[in-house]
Protein backbone atom coordinates (compact mmCIF):
# COMPACT_ATOMS: atom_id res chain seq x y z
CA UNK A 1 0.00 0.00 0.00
CA UNK A 2 2.61 2.33 1.22
CA UNK A 3 4.61 1.48 -2.41
CA UNK A 4 1.27 2.57 -4.36
CA UNK A 5 1.11 5.78 -2.83
CA UNK A 6 4.87 6.73 -3.37
CA UNK A 7 3.92 5.76 -7.24
CA UNK A 8 1.21 7.23 -7.03
CA UNK A 9 2.85 10.58 -5.85
CA UNK A 10 5.92 10.01 -7.78
CA UNK A 11 3.66 10.03 -10.72
CA UNK A 12 1.42 13.06 -9.92
CA UNK A 13 4.95 15.12 -9.43
CA UNK A 14 6.10 14.02 -12.73
CA UNK A 15 2.67 14.93 -14.62
CA UNK A 16 2.63 18.42 -12.27
CA UNK A 17 6.51 18.93 -13.94
CA UNK A 18 5.16 18.23 -17.15
CA UNK A 19 2.27 20.34 -17.14
CA UNK A 20 4.27 23.02 -15.92
CA UNK A 21 6.73 22.88 -18.81
CA UNK A 22 3.87 22.63 -21.14
CA UNK A 23 2.75 25.98 -19.95
CA UNK A 24 6.70 27.39 -20.30
CA UNK A 25 6.44 26.28 -23.88
CA UNK A 26 3.20 27.94 -24.58
CA UNK A 27 4.55 31.62 -23.49
CA UNK A 28 4.30 33.81 -25.97
CA UNK A 29 7.12 35.51 -27.33
CA UNK A 30 6.06 38.76 -27.20
CA UNK A 31 4.08 41.46 -24.66
CA UNK A 32 1.95 44.10 -26.10
CA UNK A 33 3.66 47.22 -26.59
CA UNK A 34 1.90 50.89 -27.24
CA UNK A 35 -0.06 52.00 -29.81
CA UNK A 36 1.05 53.84 -33.13
CA UNK A 37 -1.52 55.70 -35.16
CA UNK A 38 0.00 56.54 -38.36
CA UNK A 39 -1.73 59.58 -40.10
CA UNK A 40 -1.08 59.54 -43.73
CA UNK A 41 -1.29 63.06 -45.40
CA UNK A 42 -0.33 63.87 -49.03
CA UNK A 43 0.55 67.69 -49.42
CA UNK A 44 -0.89 69.19 -52.72
CA UNK A 45 1.54 70.65 -55.56
CA UNK A 46 3.35 73.77 -54.03
CA UNK A 47 2.27 73.37 -50.30
CA UNK A 48 4.54 70.88 -48.97
CA UNK A 49 6.43 73.58 -47.11
CA UNK A 50 3.42 75.44 -46.22
CA UNK A 51 1.96 72.24 -44.36
CA UNK A 52 5.53 71.52 -42.57
CA UNK A 53 5.46 75.01 -41.26
CA UNK A 54 1.56 74.53 -40.09
CA UNK A 55 3.07 71.00 -38.27
CA UNK A 56 5.58 73.03 -36.42
CA UNK A 57 3.40 76.15 -35.49
CA UNK A 58 0.39 74.52 -34.68
CA UNK A 59 0.49 70.34 -34.63
CA UNK A 60 3.52 70.15 -32.59
CA UNK A 61 2.14 72.48 -29.67
CA UNK A 62 -0.87 70.51 -29.60
CA UNK A 63 1.02 67.37 -29.59
CA UNK A 64 3.21 68.34 -27.22
CA UNK A 65 -0.13 69.12 -24.83
CA UNK A 66 -0.98 65.73 -25.46
CA UNK A 67 1.80 64.48 -23.98
CA UNK A 68 1.75 66.62 -20.86
CA UNK A 69 -1.88 65.66 -20.40
CA UNK A 70 -0.71 61.61 -20.73
CA UNK A 71 -3.01 60.82 -23.76
CA UNK A 72 0.59 60.67 -25.62
CA UNK A 73 4.19 59.04 -25.12
CA UNK A 74 5.38 60.75 -28.32
CA UNK A 75 4.90 62.14 -32.06
CA UNK A 76 7.14 61.53 -34.84
CA UNK A 77 6.78 63.45 -37.93
CA UNK A 78 7.60 61.16 -41.19
CA UNK A 79 8.61 62.19 -45.06
CA UNK A 80 8.49 59.72 -47.26
CA UNK A 81 10.76 59.16 -49.80
CA UNK A 82 8.97 58.46 -52.72
CA UNK A 83 5.72 57.75 -51.96
CA UNK A 84 3.35 55.73 -54.82
CA UNK A 85 0.71 56.88 -57.12
CA UNK A 86 -1.88 58.77 -54.93
CA UNK A 87 0.20 57.75 -51.62
CA UNK A 88 0.66 60.40 -48.71
CA UNK A 89 3.62 61.80 -48.59
CA UNK A 90 3.97 62.44 -44.69
CA UNK A 91 3.11 60.12 -42.26
CA UNK A 92 2.16 61.90 -38.53
CA UNK A 93 2.93 58.91 -36.07
CA UNK A 94 1.79 59.13 -32.52
CA UNK A 95 2.43 56.39 -29.35
CA UNK A 96 0.00 55.69 -27.22
CA UNK A 97 0.49 54.03 -24.08
CA UNK A 98 -2.25 51.42 -24.41
CA UNK A 99 -5.66 50.67 -25.84
CA UNK A 100 -7.24 52.40 -22.57
CA UNK A 101 -6.33 55.89 -23.86
CA UNK A 102 -8.83 55.32 -26.68
CA UNK A 103 -11.59 54.39 -24.06
CA UNK A 104 -12.67 57.61 -22.51
CA UNK A 105 -16.33 59.08 -22.79
CA UNK A 106 -16.91 61.67 -25.86
CA UNK A 107 -17.79 64.01 -22.55
CA UNK A 108 -14.19 63.71 -21.07
CA UNK A 109 -12.66 64.05 -24.97
CA UNK A 110 -14.35 66.88 -25.59
CA UNK A 111 -13.29 68.75 -22.00
CA UNK A 112 -9.46 67.23 -23.05
CA UNK A 113 -9.83 69.18 -26.59
CA UNK A 114 -10.99 71.76 -25.27
CA UNK A 115 -7.81 72.31 -22.70
CA UNK A 116 -5.59 71.21 -25.58
CA UNK A 117 -6.91 72.66 -28.90
CA UNK A 118 -9.59 75.66 -27.62
CA UNK A 119 -13.26 75.28 -28.80
CA UNK A 120 -14.56 73.13 -31.76
CA UNK A 121 -15.70 76.28 -33.84
CA UNK A 122 -11.69 76.57 -33.84
CA UNK A 123 -10.44 73.49 -34.45
CA UNK A 124 -13.48 73.13 -36.96
CA UNK A 125 -11.90 76.52 -38.60
CA UNK A 126 -8.39 75.31 -38.35
CA UNK A 127 -9.52 71.89 -40.10
CA UNK A 128 -11.24 73.64 -43.20
CA UNK A 129 -7.86 75.93 -43.68
CA UNK A 130 -5.97 72.82 -43.64
CA UNK A 131 -7.48 71.41 -46.79
CA UNK A 132 -6.52 74.15 -49.03
CA UNK A 133 -2.47 72.29 -48.32
CA UNK A 134 -3.36 68.50 -48.32
CA UNK A 135 -5.51 66.02 -48.40
CA UNK A 136 -6.09 63.62 -45.79
CA UNK A 137 -5.38 59.37 -47.26
CA UNK A 138 -6.42 57.86 -43.95
CA UNK A 139 -4.93 56.39 -40.77
CA UNK A 140 -3.71 53.09 -39.95
CA UNK A 141 -3.69 51.44 -36.31
CA UNK A 142 -0.73 49.30 -34.99
CA UNK A 143 -0.22 47.79 -31.62
CA UNK A 144 3.83 47.40 -31.27
CA UNK A 145 5.12 43.63 -30.25
CA UNK A 146 7.85 43.58 -27.84
CA UNK A 147 9.95 40.74 -28.41
CA UNK A 148 10.99 38.88 -25.24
Amino acid sequence: MRASRLGFAAAAFCLAALQAGAQQDEAPPYDKGPVWTFSIIRTKDGRFDDYMKWLDTDLKPHSEALKREGYILDYKILIINSPRANEGDIWVAREYPNMAVFDHSTKDDYAMFKRVEGSRTDVNTQQASRASMRDFQGEIMAREAILK
